[in-house]
């Protein structure tokens, strides 16, 4: 693993070019195997990312990477209360903006299949 907050440019780049609709199934899975619904894992990405309904399903089923998703994205100002570690780094010492961001989608579907109550998910306080 890298330095605490310090992701390889390698890594970064990786990121930045996998497809949203290459990993949305990925999500979709480990959601619906621990009781939960694409209607919930849904509603989490709405929530980050502004992006609903048509618009959602277009980047579902688009060849959108993850730069241009996120590009596109109205990202939710409370975002930065996603705190925590996912995939080896702790979140809020990520440096790099995308990589960041596709951490705090990460985080949110995991929190989602570990059955936390939507609103701690969505940090309604």
């Amino acid at each position: 693993m890298a330095a605490k907050g310090k992701t390889t440019k390698e890594h970064d780049e990786k990121i930045a070019k996998m497809f949203f609709s290459s990993v949305y199934p990925h999500y979709l899975n480990k959601v619906v195997k621990k009781g939960r619904s694409e209607k919930e894992l849904q509603e989490v990405i709405t929530w980050l990312t502004g992006f609903e309904g048509t618009v959602l399903g277009d980047l579902i089923e688009g060849e959108d990477t993850f730069k241009e998703f996120f590009d596109k994205a109205n990202l939710n100002p409370d975002a930065s209360l996603i705190k925590g570690v996912i995939c080896g780094y702790r979140i809020e010492d990520i440096e790099t903006p995308l990589t960041k961001k596709c951490r705090y989608l990460d985080k949110l579907v995991d929190e989602l299949a570990k059955g936390r109550k939507m609103e701690k998910i969505l940090r309604i306080s």
